[in-house]
C-alpha cells in the first residue's frame, strides 16, 4: 500500500487499498491503524481535505472500528517498559 505523509494535527501517514478497501494510517506515536470497509470516496475526501486530521476524526474514526497493526508496544515486544520497574 502506498502511503502519503502529511503533517495534520497526529495524522502522520495515510494509504489506502482499493482491493481490500482497506485504510491505513500512522500517528505521530508511531501506531498504525487499519479501518476495514472504507470507501473509495472517504478515502479521496480525506487524502484532499484542507485538514485531514480534522477529516479523520469526524468521519473515520468515530464511524469505523481500528485495528492496529503497529505501534511503540510492537517495538518491546509487547512489553510493558515498566515492567522492568516493578517486576
Amino acid at each position: 500500500m502506498e502511503m502519503i505523509n502529511t503533517h495534520s494535527g497526529k495524522l502522520r501517514a495515510m494509504g489506502y487499498d482499493t482491493a481490500r478497501r482497506m485504510l491505513r494510517v500512522e500517528l505521530e506515536d508511531g501506531s498504525a491503524l487499519e479501518y476495514a470497509n472504507v470507501g473509495e470516496s472517504l478515502w479521496r475526501n480525506l487524502k484532499n481535505a484542507s485538514t485531514p486530521w480534522s477529516y479523520y476524526r469526524d468521519n473515520i474514526e468515530e464511524e469505523f472500528t481500528a485495528r492496529r497493526v503497529s505501534g511503540k508496544t510492537a517495538t518491546t515486544g509487547g512489553k510493558n517498559p515498566l515492567d522492568d520497574l516493578f517486576g
